[in-house]
């Protein structure tokens, strides 16, 4: 039987180990072999990888039953391979409305550690890419992704309420890497984000601030929607102030970015403060500021709601929230673990508040210069 590396599933970029040992589980499935497996140094060629990473997969591999492995001899595929015990299925479906080259570089990394984990464990794991669109083409494909697949359970990045929707109504156990739309009950974890645009809105009052602005992708995400709230919470908390929160919300192109910031900045009472949410879309702001003559933080003063590394390496450093990776990953892989060993968790929320890291894209305004006539405590979401 020819063997030539188009053949195989080449391992994706992140969790090689672990993608490797699905795509040499799924050649052994499909008989590519008949008793021994290839040379290390074969493999590597097959499956366009390293050699450690072969042998951390034959490893993982082995641990299943499906092959064994004996010093100076070539690894034997085992007849008769032991079934899992107590689970008909070891594959955990990620489904998510992004690609992965589109994920910030915390998810990233949380979810590379989890399949890792998983896979150290001998579960196996497989990614759904369902974009927004209408509520039945995206629950048919995830109709078809959990019976093709067979998964014990599913792994929610920040999808619809719709999907989420479909899981709290079906048997499939699911928790939601992110928040979960209040009328939802499945477990998940995420940044506390009403709290963290809360605090950020309070930052900006303090220095003086009073008409400020939440930039916010319009993506009917429980997350995002949690930041309104708790941005405007901390308006309508200080009446004593006549203040305006405004929510500014865009489809995530810098084209639609641009024209949502041009009605702000044109009209007569523009924000001297914006919270962005997502890193990504930090810099295009910052970028439309400069064109337009308004700098950071003389004219304008800035926070990310969300964090990336180079916000601490760029000059002056950009205020932004976050926590160690590790912390986030660690806690995901623990509750994905503990769902797949056990079937289920706990339908409840579990939130992380970052820490706050104050750079220096914000300064204080002048409380005289900067009156405003506007109702006091009042939000706005007409950007």
């Amino acid at each position: 039987m020819s063997t030539t590396p188009h053949l195989f599933d080449i391992p994706k970029r992140f969790s090689l180990s672990a993608q490797t040992v699905v795509a040499i589980r799924k050649a052994i499935k499909k008989g590519t072999w008949e008793e021994f497996l290839p040379s290390e140094r074969r493999l590597c060629e097959l499956f366009q990888v390293s050699r450690p990473t072969i042998r951390t997969a034959l490893h993982l591999l082995a641990k299943e039953g499906l092959i064994e492995i004996k010093q100076g001899r070539r690894n034997r595929l085992r007849a008769n391979p032991p079934a899992p015990s107590g689970l008909r299925s070891r594959v955990v479906g990620l489904v998510t409305h992004e690609p992965v080259t589109h994920m910030s570089l915390t998810k990233y990394q949380s979810i590379s550690e989890t399949r890792t984990l998983l896979a150290e464990h001998g579960f196996s794991t497989e990614m759904l890419v369902c974009p927004p669109r209408s509520a039945r083409v995206q629950r048919w494909k995830l109709e078809e992704f959990v019976r093709q697949n067979r998964v014990v359970c599913c792994v929610l990045l920040s999808v619809s309420i719709d999907l989420q929707k479909w899981f709290s109504e079906h048997s499939v156990p699911a928790m939601v890497v992110g928040s979960c739309h209040p009328q939802i009950r499945l477990p998940s974890l995420d940044v506390d984000y009403r709290s963290v645009c809360r605090h950020a809105a309070g930052v900006f009052l303090g220095k003086g601030h009073r008409t400020i602005a939440l930039i916010v992708p319009d993506s009917g995400v429980a997350g995002d929607l949690a930041s309104e709230q708790g941005f405007t919470d901390a308006v309508e908390h200080r009446p004593l102030y006549d203040t305006r929160a405004l929510i500014v919300r865009h489809n995530g192109t810098a084209k639609n970015i641009g024209m949502k910031l041009d009605a702000l900045f044109n009209c007569s009472t523009a924000p001297t403060a914006l919270l962005i949410a997502k890193p990504q879309y930090v810099f295009i702001v910052i970028l439309y500021l400069l064109k337009r003559g308004l700098t950071v933080p003389n004219t304008v003063s800035i926070i990310s709601r969300d964090y990336d590394h180079i916000f601490t390496t760029v000059l002056p450093p950009i205020a932004h929230y976050g926590y160690a990776n590790e912390t986030f990953a660690r806690r995901l892989s623990r509750l994905v673990l503990q769902m797949v060993s056990q079937g289920h968790l706990k339908p409840e929320p579990i939130l992380i508040f970052p820490k706050f890291f104050p750079g220096s894209t914000i300064k204080g305004k002048d409380l005289r210069v900067d009156a405003r006539t506007n109702p006091k405590g009042s939000a706005r979401t007409d950007f």
